[in-house]
């Protein structure tokens, strides 16, 4: 049975959240396989840019742009404008996003510039954003930018 890398970054997702932070999670996936792993890790880091897909991408080190050409990124939540540069920059093809229903990103303009997104409307993901935000909404406007 090949791996959900999803539920991947489902469970990045929920060791965020363990470790005190936001529970969004991220892989890159290359060939079939995750070559890196991350989790908004702004609140553990002090940081203002370790969103997911930032973290899961800084662990990936140097690629080379073939590499990323041929990656897949998976995130549980709609990246916002910044992942998306990231996205856009190093012309990852193809974004599969755990749900866009408690934030959506650029999905449109990601679209216009040939990213291929695929929308998995998960209900884990939902639930952990859903339950996330109602017990810490300023810690959530602050991770969006409100």
């Amino acid at each position: 049975m090949p791996m959900n890398f999803l539920d991947a970054a489902i469970a990045e997702a929920r060791k965020g959240l363990r470790n005190g932070g936001i529970p969004i999670g991220s892989v890159l996936v290359i060939d079939g396989k995750i070559v890196a792993r991350g989790h908004n890790k702004r609140v553990q880091n002090g940081s203002s840019v370790l969103h997911a897909e930032m973290d899961c991408l800084e662990n990936a080190g140097r690629l080379t742009a073939a590499d990323y050409k041929r990656s897949i990124l998976y995130s549980t939540l709609s990246p916002c404008d910044m992942c998306s540069g990231a996205i856009l920059l190093y012309k990852i093809p193809n974004v599969v996003i755990g749900e866009n229903r408690t934030f959506q990103g650029p999905e449109e303009y990601l679209r216009s510039r040939g990213v291929h997104l695929e929308i998995e409307d998960n209900a884990e993901c939902i639930k952990l954003m859903q339950d996330f935000i109602q017990e810490n909404d300023s810690l959530w406007n602050e991770d969006i930018g409100e």
